[in-house]
């Protein structure tokens, strides 16, 4: 079992800024993917951005240039830097980990970006 603790959502204006985190627990593989998904009100929940345990790099195309992810493996954490938000952006952002075995979740942050 593992357990995703995400924080850092928020209210901001266009433009503006925005750092979640995400901890791990639990059963952790030294191998993984850990990764931020977002889901708007009346949309799917889609990919924003993965990490691998050797750092390789997965963006969405929305998140090329503006989004920064990064992890720590001593910490079993999963961080995502948001720069130059869009009101577009607004959605309930889940941090996940996939090894083997099934996907867990975070219970989701909100992120609310106006114009």
């Amino acid at each position: 079992q593992v357990q995703l603790v995400e924080s850092g959502g928020g209210w901001v204006q266009s433009g503006g800024s925005l750092r979640l985190s995400c901890a791990a627990s639990g059963t952790i593989r030294s191998y993984n993917v850990m990764g931020w998904y977002r889901q708007a009100p009346g949309k799917q929940r889609e990919l924003v951005a993965t990490i691998t345990s050797d750092r390789r790099l997965t963006y969405a195309e929305f998140a090329k240039g503006r989004f920064t992810i990064s992890r720590d493996n001593a910490k079993n954490t999963v961080s995502l830097q948001m720069n130059s938000l869009k009101p577009e952006d607004t959605a309930v952002y889940y941090c996940d980990i996939r090894q083997s075995g099934p996907d867990y979740w975070g219970q989701g942050t909100q992120v609310t970006v106006s114009s």
